[in-house]
C-alpha cells in the first residue's frame, strides 16, 4: 500500500496543483486544519505567489472580516497607510499578529507597485464581522451603503434618511454584548428595531440592484462592488443577530449556517470579479457537511465551500491541508492506520497528494478517524478524502515555527 500511496504524492507547487484539476477554477481554496502555525502560512504564501505569477490569479481572500479587509486592499493596491497600521486595522481574529500574514501583505504591495490596476493582485477578507463572542453592530455596513446611495440616487427613492438609521441602530454596544452569545434573551436581534432595520436593509439592497447601470456610471465598478459588499454584510449581520435571539435547540446550527452562508456570498462575488485564491479552515471550505460538538451536542451545517461548490461546480476546487504532528500542542505522531499516519510514513516533509487517487488506494483499507487531543486541531475525516481535489500534507509543525 505504501508504494501506491507514494504514487499519489507530488511536490507542493502551482504546476502540480493545476495538474490535479480538470480546468483552472475561478475559486481555488487552500484549507488548513488549525490556525496560526507558521509552517502552514509560509507554505500558503509560497503556493499563492506561484499561482498569482504563473496562473493569473488576481485576488487572495482569507478568513478575516470582509469590511476590515478593505483597509488591506487599499494598501496593497495604492500604498494607503503603513504596513504596521494595516496589520493592526485590517484583520480580525488577531490574524494581523501572524508574521505569515504580514509577509503576505508586504509581498502583495511589492508585487503591485508600478503595475496597472488590471494586473494588480487584490486582497479580500471573506468572513463576516463576527467573533466567537458575538457579532458587530450593523452600523458601519448600513451607513456606508446608505451614504453611497444618498450621493447618487434621487432622495425620494431612499426608504429612510440617515437619522432614522442612526435612531434604530442605537448604541453599538447593544449589538456587541458578549452575553448574547450564550443567552438569547440578551440579544438585540429580537427587538422591533432590529426587525425594522432588516426591512430597510432589504430595501436599500434592492435599490442598489435596481440602479446598477446608473451607479456604475456615476461612480466606478470598484465603488459599486464595495456597496454590494456593504449590502451583503448588513443583511447578513442582521440575520445573524436575529438568530442569536433564537432560544430554540437549532440556534447554534442556525448561527453557524448564517456565518458560512455570508462567507459563501462573499466568495461568489469575488469569483464574479476574477480568479481568486482562498485560505481558511478546512471546515469552512470542504464539500461535505460540516459538524462539531457545542454544548455537548452535535451541530451540523453546510460550509461555505459546499455552498460555493453547488453554485460553481468545476469552477471551485479545494485543497485540504493535513498535519502529522504539532508536538507543542500535544499532537504527536499519528496512528499508522489513519490517513495522516499513512502519509506520515512517506519520506518527504511535505507533499501534495492526489486525493481521489488516494481514496481509490485506500478503498479496502478503511482508515480510522484520527482523534485530536487538542481542540484547536481538526484531523482529516477519511470520509472526506474522495470529495477533496488534493491534500497538502506537512509532516511536522514545530514550536519554533509557530506564528
Amino acid at each position: 500500500m505504501t508504494a501506491g500511496i507514494r504514487d499519489t504524492a507530488h511536490a507542493v507547487d502551482a504546476a502540480a496543483a493545476m495538474r490535479l484539476l480538470p480546468t483552472r477554477p475561478r475559486l481555488l481554496a487552500l484549507g488548513e486544519p488549525t490556525h496560526g502555525e507558521h509552517v502552514l502560512l509560509d507554505l500558503r504564501n509560497d503556493l499563492f505567489r506561484q499561482l498569482v505569477e504563473q496562473e493569473g490569479y488576481r485576488t487572495i481572500a482569507i478568513e478575516s472580516d470582509c469590511l476590515m479587509g478593505l483597509v488591506v486592499d487599499d494598501h496593497v493596491t495604492s500604498g494607503a497607510g503603513t504596513l504596521d497600521e494595516v496589520m493592526e486595522r485590517g484583520f480580525s481574529h488577531e490574524w494581523g499578529a501572524f508574521p505569515g500574514n504580514r509577509e503576505l501583505v508586504r509581498w502583495m504591495r511589492a508585487y503591485n507597485d508600478g503595475r496597472p490596476a488590471s494586473q494588480q493582485v487584490r486582497f479580500a477578507g471573506f468572513d463576516g464581522p463576527l467573533e466567537i463572542t458575538g457579532a458587530a453592530s450593523p452600523r458601519q455596513a448600513l451607513t456606508a451603503l446608505h451614504a453611497y446611495l444618498t450621493a447618487r440616487v434621487d432622495p425620494g427613492l431612499l426608504p429612510c434618511d440617515a437619522a432614522t438609521l442612526d435612531h434604530l441602530i442605537g448604541a453599538d454596544d447593544r449589538w456587541t454584548n458578549p452575553a448574547a452569545m450564550m443567552d438569547p434573551s440578551r440579544s438585540v436581534g429580537g427587538t422591533p428595531e432590529a426587525g425594522q432595520l432588516r426591512l430597510l436593509a432589504d430595501d436599500l439592497v434592492a435599490l442598489l440592484d435596481a440602479q446598477t447601470p446608473h451607479l456604475i456610471a456615476a461612480s466606478s465598478r470598484k465603488e459599486w462592488d464595495r456597496a454590494r459588499l456593504y449590502g451583503r454584510t448588513a443583511t447578513g449581520l442582521l440575520r445573524y443577530h436575529v438568530a442569536m435571539a433564537d432560544p430554540s435547540p437549532s440556534r447554534l446550527a442556525r448561527l453557524l449556517g448564517v456565518r458560512d452562508s455570508m462567507m459563501a456570498a462573499n466568495l461568489l462575488a469575488l469569483a464574479d470579479r476574477g480568479p481568486t485564491l482562498v485560505n481558511a479552515h478546512n471546515g469552512h471550505l470542504q464539500r461535505k457537511k460540516s459538524s462539531m460538538r457545542m454544548g455537548g451536542r452535535p451541530v451540523e451545517w453546510w460550509s461555505a465551500g459546499a455552498i460555493v461548490d453547488a453554485h460553481l461546480g468545476d469552477g471551485y476546487a479545494f485543497l485540504a491541508t493535513a498535519l502529522g504532528t504539532i508536538r507543542h500542542q500535544g499532537v504527536d505522531t499519528p496512528p499508522p492506520d489513519t490517513v495522516e499516519g499513512l502519509l506520515y510514513a512517506l519520506p518527504e516533509d511535505r507533499h501534495l497528494v492526489d486525493a481521489r487517487r488516494l481514496a481509490t488506494v485506500l478503498a479496502d483499507a478503511a482508515p480510522a478517524a484520527r482523534v485530536s487531543p487538542w481542540f484547536g486541531y481538526a484531523p482529516l475525516d477519511p470520509a472526506h478524502v474522495a470529495s477533496t481535489d488534493g491534500i497538502v500534507f506537512v509532516k511536522d509543525a514545530r514550536r519554533s515555527d509557530a506564528a
